[in-house]
């Protein structure tokens, strides 16, 4: 029984290993700056990115090459005799001979002019740099993916609380017309729609509850973390015009800092440089070379075996002349890559100039949106409260209530969704700027609420709510 009992307790931990309890917008943020697989993803690309520039260096700094070989070698001389009087095997056959000849060189070479090498340098550390932004651009965004993910959260959350809201007023509704139906005060007309409004209210909750779950596993992918608490925004966030308040300025920001485009600047200077580079293929090189190379010839001979050390000092002189075509079209080919370059900026500056000016937009009319829909909560409870009074009187039928219900209840959720869209929208029109930072991040932190906070629902909750279960 011990041995269950421990592996029972080995799996919780296992499984509880990477889930977590109550945590703030800053806690998410932090686990999915070290988890999110896209920014990992991000990173490895960049450190890949990196290493064009010592391969285009090579080509400038000194290589060194050594090569070797050996071979074995067999001499016969049928039918001949040694000539040689003095020699003891005068008169007698010449035996076969086997020998080792073998050698090795090895050689230092320096490249002293080679303009094509050092265009692709440049062109490659251009291109680094526009990965680097590219890497700060992943970066930015995680901020804002991470606001949003946790937002839609919040955002389930408020649903839920609606349509929950919205079920039990509407079903108190039905049970009242219910009694009224039975000692013969209404009609069944009004018993049916006060049913089926409460079968409505029933399906609008069924899908907030599947929405709430489905928004806390999207949390977890983002952060590698599953959480069971999470807190919310504090009604003291402040919902105030994008400073400066001017649209122009704005824009100006983003065609100085946004990372796309400085990217995109970089990729540009990259390929003219590219374009240098192929162009200067048809100049000559010089390299100077040191060769150092010795020879062991094992044959024999009147003073023995043959061995030749040799060193040379040398300049190399090459000059293409014709090469079939190809520097011609890869000097084409880059210039054609320039004019892309030059599109896909432009390209990128005309996009981030109409997301920077509807980005703000958008933010002004958040902030009049969120004040709007504060008023609209006010007037819909007094619209319910003057419906119901109707309803008591004989002035107002059950649909005029239901629809007054369902308004109360749609203006609570759309005021709590107008804030979401404004901080969302808000961060947006920094990240598309370029000025989004982890202090924004931690300013929207210092609003949310430990004392109020999102608390996942199980499926055995869900499942206790579900009406078929009752």
């Amino acid at each position: 029984m011990k041995y269950v009992l421990g592996w029972l307790l080995g799996l919780g931990i296992a499984l509880t290993a990477h889930q977590a309890w109550a945590e703030n917008l800053l806690e998410v943020y932090e686990a999915a700056l070290a988890n999110d697989a896209s920014l990992r993803a991000a990173r490895a690309g960049y450190a890949a990115s990196e290493q064009a520039i010592p391969q285009a260096r090579s080509a400038l700094l000194p290589s060194l090459s050594a090569s070797g070989q050996t071979s074995w070698n067999k001499r016969d001389f049928p039918g001949s005799r040694d000539i040689n009087p003095n020699s003891p095997t005068f008169g007698l056959p010449i035996p076969d001979q086997e020998f080792n000849d073998h050698g090795y060189s090895a050689q230092l070479r320096q490249p002293i002019l080679n303009m094509e090498s050092w265009f692709t340098l440049s062109s490659a550390k251009a291109s680094v740099d526009a990965a680097e932004f590219d890497l700060r651009a992943a970066e930015q965004n995680l901020i804002f993916r991470v606001v949003q993910a946790y937002m839609n959260v919040l955002r389930a959350q408020d649903f839920l609380d609606s349509t929950t809201a919205e079920e039990a007023a509407v079903k108190r509704q039905l049970e009242q017309v219910q009694q009224r139906f039975d000692v013969g005060l209404v009609a069944i007309t009004d018993v049916l729609e006060s049913q089926a409004a409460y079968d409505s209210a029933v399906v609008r909750r069924i899908q907030a509850d599947g929405d709430h779950d489905i928004f806390f596993e999207s949390l977890g992918t983002l952060s590698g973390i599953y959480y069971e608490r999470l807190d919310r925004l504090s009604e003291k966030l402040p919902i105030v015009n994008p400073s400066p308040r001017d649209e122009s300025a704005w824009v100006e920001e983003a065609m100085r800092s946004n990372l796309g485009i400085l990217a995109a600047q970089q990729q540009l200077t990259a390929a003219s440089r590219s374009v240098r580079a192929r162009a200067s293929g048809h100049l000559p090189t010089i390299d100077a070379t040191v060769t150092q190379a010795r020879s062991v010839t094992g044959a024999p001979n009147f003073f023995g075996a043959d061995t030749t050390d040799v060193t040379i000092y040398g300049l190399q002189f090459n000059m293409p002349i014709y090469t079939g075509g190809l520097l011609r079209a890869r000097t084409k080919e880059a210039t054609a890559l320039k004019r892309q370059a030059q599109e896909l900026l432009l390209n990128q500056q005309r996009t981030v100039t109409r997301d920077v000016r509807n980005l703000y937009q958008a933010v002004a009319t958040d902030v009049v949106r969120v004040k709007a829909r504060l008023k609209a909560i006010e007037s819909s409870r007094s619209a319910l409260d003057a419906t119901e009074t109707g309803y008591e009187v004989g002035t107002r039928n059950i649909v005029d209530v239901l629809q007054a219900q369902q308004l109360l209840f749609r203006s609570q959720f759309d005021y709590a969704d107008s804030r979401y869209n404004y901080v969302l929208n808000l961060l947006a029109l920094k990240d598309v700027a370029g000025s989004l930072v982890d202090a924004d991040l931690e300013e929207l932190n210092s609003f949310t609420d430990p004392n109020d906070q999102v608390i996942r629902l199980t499926s055995l909750q869900q499942y206790s709510t579900d009406p078929g279960s009752q």
